[in-house]
């Protein structure tokens, strides 16, 4: 938010229903972590109190959502909602075929056996967790080519999602095109801090790409705040709608990925979308095999009407405003009190750098993932490491994965919290800060085969 003017702000929205919340006493707090093994994905919701683990499908339908549901077509072929969903897709993204999957990861696994032969190449800004396993089991591997500001928590870069366009022409020399099915670009980048990239960078990635026939597949789960910042803070954009930038951002790419259950304000969903008919029928015959038939993609006629009218919701620039300026009002909070967090304050939640967060921890005692864990025994706010443990670790050497950012995501749900809550939160973070030296590290005990962060058990040391 623009601090310049400190008049008061409000949601664009007024509470229709309520869900009550209890806080469980700090003793019983301290039995349901040890029983989860000091993993915030193992709680049980019932003993959180505010839930920021993540905005995929955490978010508050409206009103026009709810009717939607009761709108639901719910026959096996060609349902309405699917052509509905596929008109609206095609007037705000601009690509001509819709691929509906039951979540986002489901789009990743069909782009991935489509487009990726055992030994391709496949860089990226920065990886994403299912992403990069989606490739790596199709027999290919992630190469990061971002910007270097993105891994420098302070650097106040506004765009630090963009594509070292250097480094890309670099990956491709070594390995050549025939190598690299396809360039994959997210808009913002999650695992930098929800960080944008930029029109004019990503104009600079389709060009690169077509000069080599390589394909540029862009992850649009948050592509609509991508798009405001964009409106914001690139120049020549601030009279465009978050439509019009949205169509052009995609414009500039072949496919997408979509996990509907961020941007879309649903809580459950995603798609595939391209232009290239071969591709299309492709990933139109690996969809009945692996998520339903291509007119339903393993979601309820409902659940498509809900993505249908989210997608239009979404792009109203004073919903938008108040979904940034939510997470920018806890950021600057922070910033104020002397908390060290990824900046500038990305869009859909904050990160926390859990490196000096913890300066006495080393990466190897999961400083994140202590952290994480700390914030739930202060006030039984739920959040998630973003740092060693969801790296993962070298398929090659077995050795963990040392990644340069060590952070705690505190996610917003979208139209859920209001600012009160966002006040506990600031306390909560503060007091943690507070006794930082006293908190111990972690060892793992228990590490599953795949995305290990989801399901690792850990005990203090």
């Amino acid at each position: 938010m623009d601090k310049t003017n400190r008049r008061s702000w409000a949601e664009p929205f007024k509470i229709k229903m309520v869900e009550p919340l209890r806080i469980i006493s700090r003793e019983e707090r301290e039995r349901a972590l040890a029983g989860a093994g000091y993993n915030t994905f193992l709680l049980r919701s019932e003993d959180v109190y505010l839930d920021l683990l993540t905005d995929s499908g955490t978010n508050a339908m409206s009103d026009r959502q709810w009717a939607g549901l009761m709108m639901g077509d719910e026959a096996y072929a060609g349902s309405r909602n699917f052509y509905h969903l596929e008109a609206k897709v095609r007037q705000h993204y601009g690509y001509k075929h819709l691929v509906p999957t039951h979540q986002g990861r489901g789009a990743e696994h069909l782009i991935s056996r489509v487009l990726i032969k055992p030994g391709d190449v496949i860089p990226g800004n920065m990886y994403f967790t299912t992403t990069r396993l989606h490739q790596e089991l199709a027999g290919g591997t992630f190469v990061d080519v971002i910007i270097d500001e993105a891994h420098d928590t302070e650097s106040t870069h506004p765009f630090k999602g963009d594509v070292d366009l250097k480094k890309l022409a670099a990956v491709i020399e070594k390995h050549g095109a025939a190598k690299i099915p396809y360039i994959s670009v997210a808009a913002t980048v999650n695992m930098a801090g929800g960080q944008p990239i930029s029109l004019g960078n990503l104009r600079g990635v389709r060009d690169l790409a077509r000069k080599y026939g390589i394909k540029v597949v862009l992850d649009a789960t948050r592509a609509m705040e991508n798009a405001f910042f964009i409106k914001r803070s690139e120049k020549g954009n601030e009279g465009k709608t978050l439509a019009d930038i949205l169509l052009e951002m995609c414009s500039l790419t072949d496919a997408c990925t979509m996990s509907a259950k961020k941007d879309l304000l649903v809580n459950i969903g995603g798609f595939l979308a391209m232009n290239d008919d071969a591709l299309f029928e492709e990933a139109r015959n690996l969809v009945v095999v692996y998520e339903g038939l291509h007119t339903y993609g393993g979601l309820a006629g409902r659940d498509m009407e809900a993505m249908a009218i989210g997608i239009e919701e979404a792009l109203d620039l004073d919903y938008m405003k108040s979904r940034i300026g939510q997470v920018e009002y806890v950021g600057n909070g922070l910033i104020e009190a002397g908390i060290p967090i990824v900046r500038p304050v990305g869009g859909h939640a904050i990160f926390l750098d859990a490196r000096k967060f913890l300066q006495h921890l080393p990466q190897d005692q999961f400083p994140a993932q202590r952290l994480a864990a700390e914030l739930y025994l202060e006030s039984g706010i739920r959040s998630m490491e973003r740092g060693i443990v969801s790296a993962g670790r070298d398929k090659a050497t077995g050795k963990h994965n040392c990644p340069k950012l060590e952070l705690v995501r505190l996610t917003f749900p979208r139209r859920v919290y209001t600012q009160a809550h966002c006040d506990v939160l600031v306390e909560s973070v503060i007091e943690v800060f507070r006794r930082r030296e006293k908190i111990r590290g972690l060892k793992m005990v228990y590490e599953p085969k795949y995305l290990r962060f989801f399901q690792a058990r850990f005990e203090p040391l």
